[in-house]
Order: C-alpha cells, then structure tokens, then sequence
C-alpha cells in the first residue's frame, strides 16, 4: 500500500501534484471536464488542511519544440478557478501563490524522455510530491518517474484518485469474489493479448467480443468475410486458445454476428450464424452470443470490463455492448463488484447513462489495461510505502 496525501501534513508546505487534466477541448472550450473534477477530492485535501499547490499535467500531443496554442492548459486553469471558486494562477514562474497551474508539461521534449535535469526544475517547485494522474501512470516521463526520483528524501505519496484506482484495479482483482468474469472487447486482439493470457487460470470466464474476436475465429479456421484480421496474431491466438483449454478458465467467442458489408448508419444488415460470407464484416456480437454473455455476468461477483462490443457508436451496431453493460449494471446492483477500464469502455458506460450503477470506473484506458497484463508501474514504485 502507497501512502496517500491524506496521510501527511501538508499545512505550510508546497505540494507538487502532477495530476490528469488531458482534457478534451474545442475552439477553446473544455466538451468534458471529468477528469479536472476526479482531481479536486486531492487537491481539497491539500488546501482545506492548509498546504499551497503546484500542479502539472500534460494536454494532447504537442510536438515537444515549445509552446502550441492549441494545446494550453490555460482553459483548464479557468474551469479549476471556477470549481474551486478560488484564483487559480496559471504561470511556470510563480512558486508562492495559493494554487499554481504550469503550462503543458509536453511543450518541453524533456517530459516524455524523462530528462533528468528537466525533473531536477519541477522538483525544486515543491516539499512534497503527489501523483495522482492514473491515466499517465504507465508512461515513465519526467513528472511520473524522474521527479519522484529527484525528490528522494522528501515525501512522496499517491493522490486520492491514484489510490482508488490502484484499490479497485490491484486489491479487487487479487482478492476477487467469484465467480470472477472479464469482458474484453475492441478493435485490436494485440492490445488485450497480455491481458488474456495474464488472466487466464485468475477469472473463471473471459468473455470475447468486438472486432478482436475475429482474430481468434479466423485462428480457429472460421469464415470471417472481410471483418477486421490482425494476420501476424495468428499464432498468438491459437497459442492463447490452447493455454485456455489447460487451464480453468473458460474462454468464449461470439456464436453469431450482426453483420454489414460498410460502417454506416442506415446499412443494409445480416444476421449470421458462424461463418461469415465474403464481403461482410462482423460489427456487433449476435443475440445468441449475448443472451449467453449476460447469462455469464448475471452470476458474476466480481466483473473487470475493458473494450466494446462491437462498433457502439453507431446503431444498429450498439445493441451487443449496450445489453453487455446493461448485465453489468444489474449483476452489481445484486451485489457484484464492477471495474469498467476507461477508453471506449467508460465512453459506452457514459452513452448509456449507465455510469452511477458501476463499482468503479477508471479514468486510465491504457493503465487500466497494463494492470490486466500484470505490469508493475514504475511511476508507482517511486510512491512511499505506508509505514
């Protein structure tokens, strides 16, 4: 376990925070402010007990050669002014005010290479350091590992949000009530190859859906028409497919599929059973498959969701993962815990308004995801055990 900033006193001292404000803007204007409001229980923490605050995060992907206006965080320091209901000052230079907001922490190339005397700069901004930005926790730039390092000797703690994330993706899966069920969904099988394999023989059924299930049925030497195939995954599937047959995990693909020869609202559709006719892709798993997938998840005590289950933006093709979460918000009202991964998983949770009736929902796609695999962050070891 990580100390957190609630564990420390912080009156009259300065906290770095590096924090998650990769917030989605338009002409200037936050569209969704989650990810500023996940961040306010820790920096209340700091401010309510006393202690004064640096915070640092990156936005977007500016190319690391100095400032881009698109990618300022300066309507971010706006929105956090009008949450807090207190002045927000929105500077790289000033290390006395209330609360300070660096500018992109990416504008310098330093940060994603993890340059050790552009740490050396931020650590000097502050007595403590906090990291509470789990949806950069698996990247080992400057502000998640090198700083850290830079502060050796002064305390160094997880944020609230970090904490909770590292709770419900670590301590639930290790202790998890059974029976145990993942559903891996989403375009791309290389992306959930570690996760499958790690879970393997830990969860008591992996339910397989979205486009990376074509991999495997092609792998099993299925007709899949000219649905999404990653060729080179051949053999890692039917690897995965022969480690599930060995172990007790149960492993289940779509039976039938909701097909169509374009993506396309309006589409002309078809319902196929097994074998896909060339010319057709599958887009969305089938009743069949979701009758059986929400019969599984219905039993769950425990259940870790991490892609969709078909292309769930656009109808028809939303049916398979909205009954899929629709299973999940009803297993966990009977008492099941539900750990949605973020990315296109808590974006479907989010457009089926189906969020409140999750246990958890992670505000990291690719962290959630390397947690599946098993990996160890090394931003995270960096944190202070509690004593």
């Amino acid at each position: 376990m990580k100390q957190t900033i609630e564990q420390i006193d912080v009156g009259g001292k300065r906290v770095l925070m590096r924090v998650d404000f990769n917030v989605p803007i338009r002409d200037g204007v936050i569209t969704d402010d989650r990810r500023i409001e996940m961040a306010l229980p820790s920096i209340k923490s700091v401010l309510n007990r006393g202690g004064t605050l640096t915070l640092m995060s990156h936005l977007g992907r500016p190319t690391g050669n100095g400032y881009e206006e698109e990618f300022s965080l300066s309507p971010v320091a706006e929105r956090l002014s009008d949450l807090l209901e207190r002045k927000v000052v929105f500077s790289d230079e000033d290390t006395t005010s209330e609360i300070v907001l660096l500018e992109n922490l990416r504008f310098s190339a330093g940060e994603k290479q993890g340059d050790a005397s552009f740490a050396e700069s931020l650590a000097a901004k502050g007595d403590i350091y906090c990291n509470d930005a789990f949806g950069t926790a698996h990247r080992n730039h400057a502000s998640m590992v090198a700083v850290p390092e830079a502060m050796s000797g002064k305390p160094r703690v997880a944020g609230l949000l970090l904490a909770k994330e590292l709770k419900y993706l670590d301590e639930a899966i290790t202790h998890a009530s059974k029976p145990f069920v993942a559903v891996l969904g989403g375009a791309k099988v290389s992306d959930k190859m570690g996760a499958i394999e790690n879970l393997l023989g830990k969860v008591d059924t992996i339910l397989i859906g979205g486009a990376m299930a074509y991999t495997f049925l092609a792998a099993m030497g299925k007709q899949i028409g000219s649905s999404l195939l990653e060729q080179d995954r051949i053999e890692d599937a039917l690897r995965i497919i022969s480690a599930a047959e060995k172990s007790p995990t149960s492993l289940l693909f779509p039976m039938d599929h909701v097909c169509a020869e374009e993506i396309k609202e309006g589409t002309v559709i078809q319902l196929v059973n097994d074998e896909i006719p060339d010319g057709w892709m599958g887009l969305d798993i089938g009743p069949e498959t979701s009758s059986q997938y929400v019969e599984v998840l219905l039993e769950a005590k425990t259940i870790i969701w991490n892609g969709p289950m078909g292309v769930f933006e656009l109808s028809p093709f939303d049916v398979g993962t909205r009954q899929i979460a629709e299973a999940i918000a009803t297993a966990t009202d009977g008492g099941a815990i539900s750990i949605v991964g973020g990315g296109d998983s808590a974006a479907a949770i989010s457009r089926f308004n189906l969020a409140p009736q999750m246990t958890h929902i992670s505000t990291g796609g690719g962290a959630s995801l390397q947690m599946l695999e098993g990996k160890a962050f090394l931003s995270v070891t960096k944190l202070d055990d509690t004593v």
